[in-house]
C-alpha cells in the first residue's frame, strides 16, 4: 500500500516534471530564434582545409577541381609502426579554427562557474532554508533566461550578462533543492553519485562531438524537438493519472533525449561560433541546463532505485 506521505510526494515530482519540461521548451524556443541560418560558404571553408591537410600530407599544392585519385599509394598505405605516436595530438580539433576553440574555452569556463554557483543554490536550500525552490524559484530562472536573451552581446554589456548568468545558474540550483530533499531521505550517497555519473556522461558526449565531422549530428534537432514534445505530452498525462511506470519511463526517455541534446548543442555551438556568433554566456545556458536535467533525472532514477531495493530487504 502506498502511504499519503509517498503520494503527495510522488505528485510533488510528477509537478516538477511538468515545469521542468516547461523551462526546456522555453529554452528551445529562445534558441530557435536566436539561431542562424547557415549558408554555402561553409563547403568553401570545408574544401579550403581539406586542400590544406591534401597539402600537409603529400606535399603538393591543389587546386580546387583536384583528383582524388592522385593522392600516391604510399599516403593512402601508411604504415603505423613506422610512426611515432604522438598523443599531444589526440587535444588538436584540426576540424575546429583556432578562434572558435578559444570561444569553447570561454564557454566550458563559464560552465565550470555555473556549476560552483548552482551548488551554492542547491546548499541555501537544503541547508540554511533562506531561500526555498518550487514554482518561484522555476519563474525566476525562466525570467533571468528571458532577460538574458534581450540583453545584446557585446563589450559593454558583458558583465551585466555575466551576472545574469549567475543570477540564472543560483535559481536553476535552488530549483533541485527539492529533488535533493527527496534523495537525502533515501540515501545522500546518491546525490554524489549522480554527480560523478552525469560528468562522465557529459564529457564523453562533449567529446564525441567535438571529435566528430563538423555538423554531423545537427540533423538530430528534429527528433530531440520531437521527444520534447512526447515528453510534454507525457508530463500532463502523468499529471491525471499518477503511474510510477509512467513517469519511470519519462524519466529514462528523458534522460536519453538530454544526452542526445548534449551532441546537438556541441556542433551548433561550434557552427555559431564559425559563422561570428561569439556569444559564450548564451552558449554556456545551453550547455549547463543539458548537464543540470542530466544531473537531475538520473539522480532521481538512482534515489528510486536505491528505494525499491531497500524495501526488498525489508
Amino acid at each position: 500500500m502506498v502511504t499519503l506521505t509517498e503520494k503527495i510526494t510522488n505528485k510533488n515530482h510528477w509537478f516538477q516534471s511538468f515545469y521542468q519540461t516547461i523551462q526546456l521548451y522555453a529554452r528551445r524556443l529562445l534558441l530557435t530564434i536566436s539561431s542562424e541560418h547557415f549558408t554555402k560558404t561553409h563547403l568553401q571553408e570545408e574544401l579550403c582545409r581539406y586542400k590544406v591537410w591534401l597539402h600537409n600530407q603529400t606535399g603538393r599544392n591543389w587546386q580546387h577541381n583536384y583528383d582524388l585519385s592522385q593522392i600516391s599509394e604510399s599516403c593512402l598505405n601508411m604504415n603505423i609502426f613506422h610512426h611515432s605516436i604522438r598523443f599531444h595530438a589526440l587535444f588538436k580539433f584540426s576540424q575546429i579554427s583556432h578562434s572558435t576553440q578559444l570561444h569553447l574555452k570561454n564557454v566550458y569556463s563559464c560552465l565550470a562557474v555555473c556549476m560552483f554557483v548552482a551548488a551554492a543554490g542547491s546548499y541555501v536550500h537544503v541547508v540554511t532554508r533562506l531561500f526555498q525552490g518550487g514554482l518561484l524559484s522555476l519563474l525566476c530562472s525562466l525570467g533571468m533566461m528571458v532577460w538574458l536573451s534581450m540583453t545584446p552581446h557585446n563589450s559593454e554589456t558583458e558583465k551585466n550578462r555575466l551576472a545574469i548568468l549567475a543570477g540564472f545558474a543560483f535559481f536553476t540550483g535552488v530549483g533541485l533543492g527539492p529533488a535533493m530533499d527527496f534523495v537525502i531521505t533515501i540515501n545522500p550517497s546518491v546525490i554524489v553519485t549522480a554527480f560523478l555519473g552525469t560528468s562522465i556522461i557529459f564529457i564523453c558526449f562533449t567529446l564525441s562531438a567535438l571529435y566528430a565531422k563538423r555538423r554531423s549530428y545537427l540533423y538530430l534537432g528534429g527528433t530531440l524537438m520531437s521527444g520534447l514534445s512526447i515528453l510534454f505530452l507525457v508530463s500532463v498525462l502523468n499529471m491525471c493519472f499518477g503511474s510510477a511506470i509512467l513517469f519511470k519511463a519519462h524519466m529514462y526517455m528523458g534522460l536519453v533525449i538530454m544526452c542526445g541534446f548534449v551532441l546537438f548543442d556541441t556542433q551548433l555551438i561550434i557552427e555559431k561560433a564559425e559563422n561570428g556568433d561569439k556569444d559564450y554566456v548564451w552558449h554556456c545556458v545551453d550547455l549547463f541546463l543539458d548537464f543540470v536535467t542530466i544531473f537531475r533525472k538520473l539522480m532521481i532514477l538512482l534515489a528510486m532505485n536505491e528505494k525499491d531495493k531497500n524495501k526488498e530487504k525489508k
